[in-house]
């Protein structure tokens, strides 16, 4: 297969049915189950038809695409087979999302945490967040169902604490035709910066009180109610889009998974299910040959997931919701995930392969959160608060003796930094308020110096303020003439 064609391959997909495991065809919108009111899974009922080709075929054909200019192909659906193999060519949407680059840490952090690690900047995505993975994948079903059911209008809705809202906005705009978005934000909960992106893509933007998980529930009572495409993580084509993450992570490493550890921020938890259920597919067809360990991260502030695996006997652990508090990890400040019974399933199947080290839970702190973030940058990374949540929890989980200082721990950074230079400002001018628990370390402050005032330079002629403004500079860096 040469990488200008697109594949002939078909699969049939299902969606499986966690809770009671019915499943419905895929000719219509489903977030829930009908039955139970479960979440889905798609599951492709042809998979085994690619077991036909050996993981060396795979490796090279996935490879090949790399170098793709055909547009289907040229972003996450490279890897066509293992997602959304029932979508036609002129269906999928690609606004450049996916193939975002692993960046090694400098020498220079590495000697400061004693360990290795590499950031995957998903921030370079098109709207700035690794939303677009799953987007991109949604939006092609959903111009799939606009062909097939020659539906005139279809309002696309979802709740976000920003990154969601600015990735569905941007790929509902460029779509267009039938399709209309809006979007549901909590009131004074979401940064300028991610504000300001849906309302530059033309959407409804309506904020309501309350946290992300009240906005998830006035989207929940719509999608049940009426006919509106909801574009959460409970939406599984969603799912299936951020596999592509895993994928990518396996090919940037030429397929080899081995002695590396992902490091994932637990929001609605879809991205960590997405990585899991994307590195088991490549197990199971023998593209990779080991499977990486799983870490998921939680803000103290939020964290259901970690309280349920932080107790060891798996037979006396109970989920349940839990009240969040302000956190700098606005996308991770979820109480109560969506996906959460989509983890506990991917989870013992990491674990039946790996072993039970294989994925594990860690908690940390606003305030390691904050530190992390602030030194990585500082490193020449470009990582968002979920950022600074994944760096935080390597270092706590080198600290607990679960990695080794040779294994490479993988960081997901989930947006760009600019996202959030609100919190970045607050840390630098130590203006925190007190329920985020965050007091600066102010040797890793950065704030800009007025070198000389309006009023000096209103007395000095341009020569003069040029002559005296050069001075000031060079007595400040202690510079030498040449």
């Amino acid at each position: 297969m040469t990488a200008d064609l697109f594949p002939t391959y078909r699969g049939h997909m299902e969606y499986f049915c966690l809770g009671c495991g019915k499943r419905f065809p895929t000719d219509e919108l489903h977030y829930t189950c009908p039955e139970c009111g479960g979440v889905f899974l798609l599951d492709n009922l042809l998979f085994d038809d690619l077991k036909k080709r050996s993981g060396k075929q795979w490796r090279e054909i996935f490879d090949s695409r790399a170098a793709s200019k055909k547009t289907a192909l040229r972003g996450i659906f490279r890897f066509y087979e293992l997602m959304a193999p029932v979508l036609e060519e002129e269906d999928i949407v690609y606004l450049g999302e996916g193939n975002t680059p692993v960046i090694e840490s400098s020498p220079g952090l590495n000697q400061t945490t004693g360990m290795t690690t590499a950031y995957k900047n998903d921030g370079q995505n098109p709207s700035a967040s690794f939303k677009d993975r799953g987007m991109a994948c949604g939006f092609s079903y959903l111009r799939s169902l606009i062909r097939q059911n020659a539906w005139d209008q279809i309002l696309t809705v979802c709740a976000s604490t920003g990154d969601t809202s600015a990735a569905a906005a941007l790929y509902a705009s460029y779509v267009g035709g039938a399709i209309k978005s809006v979007v549901i934000l909590p009131h004074g909960k979401v940064t300028p910066a991610q504000l300001a992106q849906p309302l530059g893509s033309g959407a409804v933007v309506l904020e309501v009180p309350g946290v992300f998980d009240d906005c998830m529930k006035v989207v929940e009572h719509l999608a049940d109610n009426y006919r509106v495409a909801l574009l959460n993580s409970k939406n599984a084509w969603r799912i299936l889009g951020q596999e592509s993450y895993a994928f990518e992570c396996a090919q940037w490493f030429d397929w080899d998974m081995k002695n590396k550890c992902i490091f994932v921020p637990i929001g609605n938890a879809g991205n960590i299910t997405a990585i899991m259920a994307g590195f088991l597919k490549l197990y199971e067809l023998e593209i990779i040959a080991d499977l990486p360990r799983i870490f998921g991260v939680q803000s103290h502030h939020a964290d259901p997931v970690y309280r349920y695996y932080a107790v060891d006997d798996p037979k006396e652990r109970q989920y349940e919701p839990v009240t969040v508090a302000a956190s700098v990890a606005q996308a991770a400040m979820i109480g109560n995930p969506v996906s959460f019974p989509r983890v506990k399933y991917f989870a013992e199947k990491f674990e039946a392969i790996g072993g039970e080290d294989s994925f594990q839970v860690l908690q940390v702190t606003e305030q390691q959160i904050m530190d992390s973030m602030i030194q990585a940058n500082m490193h020449g990374h470009i990582a968002c608060t979920q950022g600074g949540e994944s760096f935080a929890g390597a270092k706590r989980a080198l600290e607990l003796g679960l990695v080794t200082p040779e294994e490479l721990c993988i960081l997901d950074s989930t947006a760009h930094q600019l996202k959030f230079v609100d919190f970045q400002n607050m840390y630098f001018d130590n203006s925190f308020p007190p329920e985020f628990e965050i007091t600066p370390d102010m040797t890793l402050a950065n704030t800009p110096e007025l070198v000389i005032s309006p009023e000096e330079k209103s007395a000095l002629s341009p020569e003069e303020y040029t002559r005296t403004t050069a001075n000031k500079v060079v007595a400040k860096l202690g510079l030498e003439k040449k």
